[in-house]
Protein backbone atom coordinates (compact mmCIF):
# COMPACT_ATOMS: atom_id res chain seq x y z
CA UNK A 1 0.00 0.00 0.00
CA UNK A 2 1.12 3.48 -0.70
CA UNK A 3 1.75 5.90 2.08
CA UNK A 4 -0.92 8.51 1.00
CA UNK A 5 -3.62 5.82 0.93
CA UNK A 6 -2.59 4.61 4.37
CA UNK A 7 -2.57 8.16 5.72
CA UNK A 8 -6.03 8.79 4.24
CA UNK A 9 -7.35 5.65 5.94
CA UNK A 10 -6.09 6.72 9.37
CA UNK A 11 -7.30 10.30 8.89
CA UNK A 12 -10.75 8.98 7.93
CA UNK A 13 -10.77 6.60 10.88
CA UNK A 14 -9.74 9.39 13.30
CA UNK A 15 -12.43 11.66 11.81
CA UNK A 16 -15.09 8.98 12.27
CA UNK A 17 -14.02 8.36 15.88
CA UNK A 18 -13.97 12.08 16.66
CA UNK A 19 -17.42 12.57 15.13
CA UNK A 20 -18.68 9.57 17.09
CA UNK A 21 -17.28 11.01 20.34
CA UNK A 22 -18.79 14.46 19.68
CA UNK A 23 -22.13 12.91 18.78
CA UNK A 24 -22.07 10.86 22.00
CA UNK A 25 -21.24 13.94 24.08
CA UNK A 26 -23.98 15.96 22.39
CA UNK A 27 -26.54 13.20 22.88
CA UNK A 28 -25.57 12.78 26.53
CA UNK A 29 -25.78 16.52 27.14
CA UNK A 30 -29.16 16.76 25.39
CA UNK A 31 -30.62 13.87 27.38
CA UNK A 32 -29.24 15.37 30.58
CA UNK A 33 -30.89 18.72 29.85
CA UNK A 34 -34.18 17.02 28.98
CA UNK A 35 -34.03 15.15 32.29
CA UNK A 36 -33.46 18.42 34.15
CA UNK A 37 -36.35 20.11 32.34
CA UNK A 38 -38.61 17.15 33.09
CA UNK A 39 -37.66 17.22 36.77
CA UNK A 40 -38.21 21.00 36.96
CA UNK A 41 -41.62 20.72 35.29
CA UNK A 42 -42.60 17.95 37.70
CA UNK A 43 -41.55 20.09 40.65
CA UNK A 44 -43.41 23.12 39.30
CA UNK A 45 -46.54 21.00 38.81
CA UNK A 46 -46.21 19.64 42.36
CA UNK A 47 -45.83 23.17 43.76
CA UNK A 48 -48.80 24.42 41.74
CA UNK A 49 -50.94 21.53 42.94
CA UNK A 50 -49.92 22.18 46.55
CA UNK A 51 -50.70 25.89 46.15
CA UNK A 52 -54.18 25.09 44.82
CA UNK A 53 -54.84 22.65 47.67
CA UNK A 54 -53.61 25.18 50.25
CA UNK A 55 -55.76 27.94 48.78
CA UNK A 56 -58.83 25.68 48.78
CA UNK A 57 -58.14 24.73 52.40
CA UNK A 58 -57.84 28.40 53.42
CA UNK A 59 -61.08 29.28 51.65
CA UNK A 60 -62.83 26.31 53.23
CA UNK A 61 -61.69 27.31 56.72
CA UNK A 62 -62.64 30.95 56.11
CA UNK A 63 -66.08 30.02 54.78
CA UNK A 64 -67.02 28.05 57.90
CA UNK A 65 -69.55 30.59 59.20
CA UNK A 66 -69.64 32.85 56.18
CA UNK A 67 -72.70 32.44 53.97
CA UNK A 68 -72.27 35.61 51.93
CA UNK A 69 -71.22 35.12 48.32
CA UNK A 70 -70.82 37.29 45.27
CA UNK A 71 -73.20 36.60 42.42
CA UNK A 72 -72.40 36.79 38.71
CA UNK A 73 -73.64 40.40 38.50
CA UNK A 74 -71.27 41.45 41.29
CA UNK A 75 -73.83 41.87 44.08
CA UNK A 76 -73.34 40.16 47.43
CA UNK A 77 -75.98 37.64 48.38
CA UNK A 78 -76.55 36.00 51.76
CA UNK A 79 -77.05 32.36 50.88
CA UNK A 80 -78.86 31.47 54.11
CA UNK A 81 -81.27 34.37 53.62
CA UNK A 82 -81.97 33.23 50.07
CA UNK A 83 -82.65 29.68 51.27
CA UNK A 84 -84.99 30.98 53.97
CA UNK A 85 -86.86 33.11 51.42
CA UNK A 86 -87.24 30.14 49.07
CA UNK A 87 -88.53 27.93 51.90
CA UNK A 88 -91.06 30.60 52.87
CA UNK A 89 -92.15 30.88 49.22
CA UNK A 90 -92.58 27.11 48.98
CA UNK A 91 -94.62 27.05 52.19
CA UNK A 92 -96.84 29.87 50.90
CA UNK A 93 -97.36 28.09 47.56
CA UNK A 94 -98.24 24.84 49.34
CA UNK A 95 -100.80 26.68 51.42
CA UNK A 96 -102.32 28.23 48.29
CA UNK A 97 -102.44 24.83 46.56
CA UNK A 98 -104.20 23.34 49.57
CA UNK A 99 -106.71 26.21 49.52
CA UNK A 100 -107.27 25.74 45.79
CA UNK A 101 -107.87 21.99 46.18
CA UNK A 102 -110.52 22.56 48.84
Amino acid sequence: MTKPVLNSFFVGRALAQSLNDKLGETLTYTLSELGKINAEQGEKLRQFTQEVIDRAARETSNAGGNTTTVSADGQTVDVQETIDDLRAEIARLRAEIQTYRQ
